[in-house]
């Protein structure tokens, strides 16, 4: 009897030793997995999908017509942008941009009737038809000018510029339009910028040199343009209809 209990006994022991020998697993329960949603680009306003836009350049700028111009062409292309501007700005900007652009136009006639000429002959320096380049030229810079995708900020600029340019002298105007020119075309540069983006084109903005403030007149300190101030010159413009002095050469 005490022999098969010691028998058993050992059996038993045995048993319980195996199942020592062998832990529990426990499955490990894999972390659910969390979806990161992807933000989707957002087409920049006025863009569309099939829409043409200049290829950038090696250095992050865009090709424009404002590109290699001489003094008298940044003074002459200023004119035309503002121009534009006047054209074809609307809201509650309309009546300060136009008056601002019919004051120009008078106080800087002199400066920029030699602008226009010294422009002019630049081109006709090149023989040929240079009459038809020169007015596709200006075509290309009216209609760069024109376009709608970037208006608002555009005219935003425009009318910014102009209320700067009542305090600019004759003398000073040259530097002005160099200063200025690319404020009124960056608008549309950006756009391009906005739109390589959204198409997953990132161009890096190009490095703006710094430029310390300028004084255009010693004596005149740049104000901001008011109805009002500009009330004796913009006094034919009703605000319905604005009028407008053109330049009927742009045209031809």
């Amino acid at each position: 009897m005490s022999r098969r209990f010691a028998l058993l006994s050992v059996t038993a022991l045995g048993l319980l030793a195996g199942c020592a020998q062998k832990p529990r697993t426990v499955a490990a329960v894999a972390p659910p997995v969390i979806m990161v949603p992807v933000p989707v680009p957002v087409m920049p306003k006025g863009a569309s999908p099939t829409i043409v836009i200049p290829v950038a350049l090696a250095d992050g700028t865009y090709p424009t017509p404002n590109r290699n111009l001489t003094t008298s062409a940044k003074v002459w292309h200023l004119r035309a942008a503002l121009n534009v501007a006047a054209l074809a700005c609307r809201g509650p900007q309309e009546v300060v941009i136009v008056a601002g652009y019919n004051a120009l136009l008078s106080a800087q006639k002199p400066v920029l009737a030699k602008a226009e000429a010294t422009y002019a002959s630049e081109y006709k320096s090149g023989g040929g038809d240079w009459q038809d380049r020169y007015d596709d030229s200006m075509t290309r810079l009216y209609n760069f000018f024109s376009q709608s995708p970037a208006r608002d900020d555009f005219c935003t600029a425009a009318n910014t510029v102009l209320a700067q340019s009542a305090g600019v002298s004759a003398e000073a105007l040259p530097a002005f339009a160099a200063q200025n020119l690319p404020v009124l075309e960056r608008p549309f540069t950006d756009f391009y910028r906005a739109v390589d983006a959204w198409r997953g084109r990132a161009v890096p903005r190009p490095v703006q040199p710094v430029m310390a403030a300028r004084q255009y007149a010693s004596n005149t300190p740049v104000q901001t343009i008011t109805q009002a101030r500009l009330q004796p010159v913009s006094q034919p413009v009703p605000p319905a209809q604005p009028r407008l002095k053109l330049d009927a050469s742009v045209f031809q």
